[in-house]
């Protein structure tokens, strides 16, 4: 059976929402019942030095506003904060706290054990041969982590 490059595509999207939903649930069962992917990408953005609403907005390719409601339910949640700026009263700078990190480590831990149960369905080799093929078309790294706004970007 011959498949299409959609059918490709859509395959291969389809593993990735399996992979993130399984990961979301798994949070939830863990406690973290308030965490969606796109927290995960704001903490790491906001980890690697988005310090800001419109800094944080340009690496997730949304608007500053979107950007500043992240941060709000960040913050209501404990997971980001806001401290002065030691070189500017004026200015509060965001950081992840350690609750947040806590996430982050839990999400990394649960993609781990997701791809452990991917290894025993197809087994090592298989599994092995697939990433080795993904990393050929698309590169080592073919997303970074704080910016999940890629589809939305304007490509003209």
């Amino acid at each position: 059976m011959s498949r299409s490059g959609a059918d490709l595509a859509l395959l291969l999207l389809g593993g990735f929402r399996s992979l993130v939903d399984d990961a979301t649930e798994e949070l939830a069962r863990r406690g973290y019942d308030d965490v969606r992917p796109v927290h995960d990408f704001a903490m790491r953005a906001i980890a690697a030095g988005a310090d800001n609403a419109s800094e944080l907005g340009r690496r997730l390719s949304v608007s500053k506003q979107a950007a500043a409601k992240t941060i709000a339910v960040l913050q209501e949640r404990g997971y980001v904060a806001r401290d002065a700026d030691p070189h500017d009263a004026r200015r509060k700078r965001l950081r992840v706290t350690e609750l947040g990190f806590d996430v982050l480590r839990q999400g990394e831990e649960i993609f781990d054990e997701l791809r452990d149960r991917w290894k025993e369905r197809i087994g090592a080799v298989e599994l092995g041969k697939l990433e080795a093929h993904l990393v050929a078309l698309v590169g080592a790294t073919p997303v970074r982590f704080d910016t999940p706004g890629w589809l939305s970007r304007d490509l003209g």
